[in-house]
């Protein structure tokens, strides 16, 4: 089966440590034209901030990065392009952003949705699937499953294909 996908829109969904930001990070340079990495993440400690060193370095220099920690629908309007690429990375860090910030989820992930189906470029989105595990034992922690579960439903109804990764392995979920 072939996995490379020659459709607009492209999410991998995996676990910590899946291969997931490396498959969407192949899928997106084996593409024709610019590529633009939208970052998520924070650096509200040492530990993030040469963690986003290294991963940035890893990119290389065919990859421009733009941090967009809240507001991804804008980010993704602003650089998408038909002779661009572009890889979020990722869904489950602006899931806790938002949460933080105390952002109205329903409003940012209607707007997510409008602007995918609008993007006139190539998308690639990473998400963590964290729903196949235990319970969470406390209310934020299960607040949190519940966003990201909601980010991944909608973000996998609006895309073109989906993949789940497995120990290093595209399984391929849509289209079926």
């Amino acid at each position: 089966m072939d996995m490379s996908f020659p459709e607009k829109s492209l999410l991998v969904l995996g676990g910590a440590r899946s291969g997931k930001s490396r498959y969407a990070q192949a899928q997106a340079e084996a593409l024709p034209g610019a590529l633009v990495y939208i970052a998520t993440a924070q650096a509200l400690d040492a530990e993030m901030a040469d963690r986003i060193a290294r991963h940035r370095a890893d990119r290389g220099p065919r990859w421009h990065t733009v941090d967009a920690p809240l507001d991804l629908a804008d980010a993704i309007q602003a650089e998408s392009r038909t002779d661009r690429v572009v890889l979020v990375d990722c869904l489950t860090l602006w899931a806790s952003n938002l949460m933080f910030a105390e952002r109205d989820i329903g409003h940012a992930l209607a707007t997510l949705s409008a602007t995918i189906a609008a993007a006139p470029g190539r998308l690639i989105f990473v998400s963590n699937e964290v729903g196949q595990g235990i319970v969470p034992d406390n209310a934020l922690a299960r607040r949190f499953r519940d966003v990201a579960g909601e980010i991944n439903q909608v973000v996998a109804g609006a895309v073109d294909r989906a993949v789940l990764m497995v120990a290093g392995l595209p399984l391929l979920l849509k289209p079926a």
